[in-house]
C-alpha cells in the first residue's frame, strides 16, 4: 500500500484530459510504457538474433518462451520487494540487471552456447521491473476520488495494448536498420530509459510501504482466497490471449492469408483500447466486481464468433469483439485486487496478477500448438471457466466486494 489519500469528498470531473492533468499522471503513465516496451520488443529481439547466427526456429522460440516465462514469475517476487523496500531502489537496480543482461546476450553466442544464453534471458526475465504493478499501487495516491482512480486504471489497462503492437514493431524496425544486436540495445536503453522516468517522479521516490515490520507471510497476498480465485479465473484469460496468436497463425495458412497472423492479434489490441476507453469515460451502476464478471463473460463469449473458422475479413472483426471486454475485465480485475489485497502487499498482489495472465498466455501458446484443430474452441471455453470463477468469487464474497 502506500501513504493513505486524503478522503475523496464529493466526485470530480473524471474526464481523461482531467485525469491526465493531474500531478505526475502522464509522466508515471509515459514511464511506465517506454520502461515496458522491453516486454513487447524482447522475444521478437531474442528470435531475430538467433536467426541470423543461422539458429533453428525451435531455439528461437524457445529462448523467447523462457523470458516470457521467467519475466511472469519475477513480478511477484519484485513486487514483495517495493512493497517491502519502496519503488525507487528495486526499479533502478533490476532495471539496470535487465539492461545489462540484454546488452551481453549477443556476447554469449546464443547459438554456439545455447545454455549460457539462455542463463542470460533467464536473467533479463527475472529482473523484469515490476513497473506495471507499481504504477496500479500509485493510483490511489495520484487520483484520490473513486471515479478519476477507475478513469486512470482504464486509461492505463487500454494503453498498455500498445506495448504489444509498437515493441514488436520497433524492434523489427530497429534490426532490419541496424541488426538484431542494435534491437537488443534498444531494448535496453528503453528500460533504462522508462524506469527513470518513473522512479525520478516525486510520487514513485515518496512511496512508503505502511508495512516494513517484521517477516512477510510466504505466500504473500495468495493468502487470502478471494485472491486465489481471481487469480486463477484471470489466468484463463492469459489462456485466450497466449492461444490467439497460434490461431491467426494458423487461420493464416489455412487461408493463405499471410497478413492475418500479424493483424489479428493486432485487432485485439485495438478492440482493448476501444473498450477500455469507453469504460473509463463514465460512471457504471455496480462494484467494481460486479464489471469484472459482466466483462469476463462477454470477453468468453466473444471469441464464439471464430468458432465455425470465418474468413479472415470477419476473423479480423471477431477478434476486436472480446478485445472489448479485455481492458475493462482488467480495470475492474485491479479495483477488485485492491480491495481484497492485505494492507502493505498491494504491489505483490497487483504483480501476482500480472504474473497469472503471463503464466496463462504461455499456457495458451503451448496448449494451441498442441491441439491446433480445437484453438478456437480453447481460447472460448478456458476464458469461460474462468468467468465463472470470478461469478464464483462475487457470489462468495458478494458482502465484501460489493459494499
Amino acid at each position: 500500500m502506500t501513504t493513505t489519500p486524503a478522503d475523496a469528498g464529493p466526485a470530480q470531473d473524471s474526464s481523461y484530459r482531467t485525469v491526465l492533468g493531474a500531478p505526475s499522471v502522464a509522466r508515471l503513465l509515459g514511464g511506465t510504457l517506454i520502461g515496458r516496451l522491453p516486454t513487447g520488443m524482447a522475444p521478437i529481439a531474442i528470435l531475430l538474433l538467433v536467426r541470423v547466427e543461422h539458429g533453428s526456429l525451435t531455439l528461437a522460440g524457445l529462448l523467447g518462451a523462457l523470458y516470457g516465462l521467467a519475466s511472469a514469475i519475477g513480478q511477484p517476487l519484485l513486487g514483495r520487494r517495493v512493497d517491502r523496500q519502496g519503488q525507487t531502489r528495486v526499479l533502478v537496480t533490476y532495471t539496470a540487471v535487465a539492461s545489462t543482461a540484454f546488452l551481453l546476450l549477443p556476447c554469449t553466442g546464443p547459438v554456439r552456447h545455447p545454455m549460457l544464453a539462455a542463463l542470460t534471458v533467464l536473467v533479463a526475465g527475472l529482473a523484469t521491473p515490476p513497473l506495471e504493478a507499481g504504477l496500479r499501487a500509485l493510483w490511489p495516491v495520484l487520483l484520490p476520488d473513486p471515479e478519476r482512480q477507475r478513469a486512470g486504471l482504464a486509461l492505463d489497462g487500454s494503453s498498455q495494448g500498445l506495448v504489444f503492437v509498437a515493441g514488436p514493431l520497433l524492434a523489427i524496425g530497429v534490426s532490419a536498420a541496424i541488426g538484431p544486436h542494435g534491437a537488443l540495445v534498444a531494448t535496453a536503453a528503453l528500460g533504462l530509459l522508462g524506469s527513470g522516468i518513473v522512479a525520478s517522479a516525486a510520487p514513485s521516490r515518496s512511496w512508503i510501504p505502511t508495512s516494513t515490520a517484521g517477516p512477510a507471510h510466504w505466500l504473500g497476498p495468495l493468502r487470502v482466497p478471494g485472491l486465489r480465485i481471481l487469480f486463477t479465473a484471470l489466468a484463463g484469460t492469459g489462456v485466450a490471449l497466449g492461444a490467439v496468436n497460434v490461431l491467426a497463425l494458423s487461420a493464416a495458412e489455412r487461408h493463405h492469408a499471410g497478413w492475418l497472423a500479424g493483424v489479428m492479434p493486432a485487432a485485439l489490441s485495438v478492440g482493448s483500447m476501444l473498450g477500455g476507453l469507453a469504460y473509463g469515460r463514465r460512471a457504471w451502476p455496480g462494484a467494481p466486481a460486479r464489471h469484472l464478471v459482466a466483462a469476463a463473460i462477454g470477453f468468453a463469449a466473444g471469441w464464439m464468433p471464430l468458432l465455425p473458422d470465418p474468413v479472415p475479413a470477419v476473423a479480423v472483426l471477431g477478434a476486436v469483439l472480446p478485445g472489448t471486454f479485455l481492458a475493462p475485465l482488467l480495470t475492474a480485475s485491479f479495483l477488485t485486487v485492491e480491495r481484497l489485497a492485505p494492507e502493505g502487499e498491494s504491489t505483490e498482489a497487483f504483480a501476482w496478477l500480472i504474473a497469472c495472465i503471463g503464466v496463462g498466455q504461455a499456457a495458451g501458446t503451448g496448449l494451441a500448438s498442441l491441439a491446433d484443430a480445437a484453438g478456437p474452441l480453447l481460447v472460448a471455453l478456458v476464458p469461460l471457466a474462468g468467468a465463472c470463477a470470478a461469478l464464483w468469487l462475487l457470489r462468495r464474497f458478494n458482502h465484501h466486494l460489493c459494499s
